[in-house]
């Protein structure tokens, strides 16, 4: 029985020495191994099917939400008075984001094309395209402010040219007409004599450019050999840098293309990405951790100093002439047309631009843009980005167009462009980089507490049949000498009553 017990207790010793150093083994390689296929994942590959596919043709159901302010007041503000507006919308529109022309170089980068396609989502909008709005005659408005400077009778002339195609400085227009184009005689008018102030032939949209069409050639690294690189930009249409700012900071391009960034991000890191629409990179900051539908994350932010003025922020200096903070001029890339971009209903901006307009109500919840983030890998989980357009208005002599209008920076819309990970895609995600690992986690605790488990096992069944042959040594040593006890005690007893009786 004693080998029996021997054998099993080496086995159970063996066993969990075994166990133990290969769940603890298992502790140091298992993250090397979760790291490793993460750069594996993340890198722009094509021979890795899964992720290459999900970044050349994104799955990820992305919308377009905007919301219109309706100018009640148009007579009023011709007057001089404050403009008074209400939001109208949201007007939603699912977007489609696909790659084109993508090249790989051989210096680890590679060339692509993102083409967008908006098509409206009636179920999910507060109206109809057909709904109408009144909001600032861009055309008029910012004609006229860009025209300040020229002679009073070329004023004039632009004054009586608005009065002849009969446009004013209001416009009124179906929502769908406003979005994607509706046709202008001035457009045409101003195409063939100012050729570089209104660049688009035929109809006139805010958003005519933006659809089936491209935001430039993206030159990105793939991380293939430096996975801190990946999603970086090379070059953006074959530019280093744009010249639109006053300083080189400004006109740095910066960070990613705004869809991934490179994995193992921590709360120091920031997400730079460079925006063709604003013109700029930007940069987001870490607020605080979250869950996404069972996936951790990162929440980003825009800092207070996004959009401040150079007074504000001195690094901003360069993106002047500047106005109150929380106003980013664009009118360098725009075609010198006075427009301003902001974050909805002037949140985080100076309180003396909503002194100016009646009908904003800015809010943290409604109005801020974040991005939440899966740490681990740099891939986004939920995308919120709001931004709105303004048009600086004013009266300019020479122009009867204008009125007497009080020079205010006038919001006329607001968008966000959000989307987030569900569906088939989620799962995959979860099980590959949440899923797994954790049950690799787990697994490795799991063995380590085994083998100790055996091994104290073991040596508890040794010290057992140690117990146990001490006891059936004792045993047999009794049955040997049964009476051994008795004779000491007889002896002892004698010799007492001996001594006793001598005395």
């Amino acid at each position: 029985m004693a080998i029996v017990y021997s054998k099993i207790a080496i086995g159970l010793l063996i066993a969990g020495i075994s166990t133990l150093v290969f769940g603890t083994v298992l502790v140091f390689v298992g993250p090397i191994i979760i790291d490793e296929q993460i750069v594996k994942n993340t890198q722009i590959n094509p021979q890795n099917e899964l992720s290459y596919n999900m970044w050349k043709d994104i799955p990820v159901p992305f919308f377009m939400s905007v919301y219109f302010f309706n100018v009640v007041n148009p007579k009023e503000i011709l007057l001089g008075e404050k403009p008074l507006v209400e939001q109208r919308g949201p007007y939603v529109y699912s977007e489609k984001r696909s790659k084109d022309n993508i090249t790989f170089h051989t210096n680890k980068t590679v060339s692509f094309c993102e083409y967008r396609q908006y098509f409206f989502e009636e179920s999910m909008s507060a109206g109809n395209e057909s709904d109408v709005v009144t909001i600032p005659n861009m055309l008029v408005l910012g004609a006229s402010v860009m025209l300040e400077k020229l002679p009073l009778p070329a004023r004039l002339l632009i004054s009586s040219t608005f009065t002849m195609f009969k446009e004013g400085p209001f416009v009124t227009k179906s929502v769908g007409e406003l979005m994607w184009g509706y046709d202008s005689k001035l457009v045409d008018f101003l195409t063939a004599f100012f050729p570089d102030m209104v660049p688009i032939k035929g109809k006139f949209g805010l958003f005519a450019e933006f659809n089936n069409s491209n935001t430039g050639l993206f030159t990105v690294f793939t991380g293939q050999d430096d996975i801190r690189k990946v999603h970086k930009i090379d070059s953006w249409n074959g530019l280093k840098n744009v010249n639109y700012w006053n300083s080189d900071q400004c006109n740095m391009i910066n960070g990613t293309a705004g869809q991934m960034w490179p994995p193992f991000l921590t709360t120091e890191s920031t997400l730079p990405f460079y925006s063709p629409d604003a013109c700029r990179s930007m940069e987001l900051v870490y607020e605080n951790p979250g869950m996404v539908k069972g996936i951790p994350v990162f929440r980003f932010v825009a800092p207070k100093t996004l959009f401040a003025n150079g007074s504000d922020y001195h690094p901003n200096e360069g993106f002047c002439p500047c106005r109150q903070s929380g106003l980013l001029n664009v009118s360098s890339c725009r075609h010198k047309s006075p427009v301003f971009i902001s974050h909805p209903h002037f949140y985080n901006a100076d309180p003396a631009l909503l002194a100016t307009v009646n009908g904003l109500s800015p809010n943290k919840e409604d109005h801020s843009l974040f991005i939440d983030i899966h740490p681990e890998t740099g891939i986004p989980m939920n995308v919120s980005v709001k931004l709105q357009l303004n048009l600086l208005i004013k009266e300019v002599e020479g122009i009867m167009q204008t009125g007497r209008i009080a020079e205010v920076v006038m919001p006329m819309i607001w968008f966000e462009e959000s989307g987030h990970i569900d569906g088939p895609v989620l799962s995959v995600f979860r099980m590959n980089l949440v899923t797994l690992p954790m049950v690799l986690e787990c697994v490795q605790y799991i063995l380590v507490g085994l083998g100790l488990v055996c091994i104290l096992g073991a040596m508890a069944l040794q010290l057992s049949e140690t117990v146990c042959s001490l006891m059936y040594t004792a045993v047999v040593w009794t049955e040997r000498h049964p009476s051994l006890g008795c004779q000491t005690y007889s002896y002892s007893h004698t010799y007492t009553h001996t001594h006793t009786d001598h005395f």
